[in-house]
């Protein structure tokens, strides 16, 4: 298979893939999720490509967005912990932590100065939930001009349908979808 990218200049940026997780996801679940997105941050990191873990965090709720809604959210339940990143991932030390506020990993964080400075032009996006922070995400680094690269079965959604929708119409006029598999097998790993 041709390579998809370049992994001198590609990033594996993975998202909400944290402690405080639920069981109900669809099409895939959380664990199918964490562990194709951990074999992406293995095969990156045997690359040495950048890896980058962003969760979401906050001490004290007070900077979170609280936006006026037709809909109340569901209630959180966060236990200590809630927001530290799954072991699974095998955190290293040269991996890039991003602390978010929000559903997007790019606005109020580094993330986009740090790609920057590497010289990465292209994201391989994956994480929980597709149809919040994966997409939200991968909008923002699509007006950033990254190029994007989804890894469809290491990102679930919190319904089949919304995981569907954006990988069917929004992910195609953004950037490329393909298996964890296909992704690893383009980089030789």
């Amino acid at each position: 298979m041709n390579s998809l990218f370049n992994p001198a200049t590609a990033a594996l940026v993975v998202i909400d893939l944290q402690q405080w997780l639920g069981n109900q996801y669809a099409p895939y679940t959380s664990q199918q999720v964490v562990t194709n997105a951990a074999s992406l941050a293995q095969a990156f990191r045997q690359q040495q490509s950048f890896v980058v873990l962003v969760h979401v965090s906050s001490k004290d709720m007070k900077d979170l967005p609280r936006p006026i809604l037709d809909q109340s959210p569901p209630p959180m339940n966060l236990s200590e912990g809630w927001d530290e990143l799954l072991p699974e991932l095998g955190v290293t030390e040269n991996d890039h932590i991003v602390t978010k506020k929000q559903w997007g990993a790019f606005y109020g964080t580094d993330l986009d100065l740090q790609l920057r400075r590497r010289g990465i032009d292209t994201i391989v996006l994956c994480g929980i939930a597709t149809g919040l922070g994966v997409d939200t995400t991968a909008r923002e680094a699509f007006m950033h001009g990254y190029k994007l690269i989804f890894a469809e079965d290491a990102m679930t959604g919190f319904s089949e349908a919304e995981h569907n929708h954006v990988r069917d119409y929004i992910f195609p006029r953004i950037g490329r979808t393909r298996t964890t598999k296909e992704i690893i097998d383009s980089m030789g790993s």
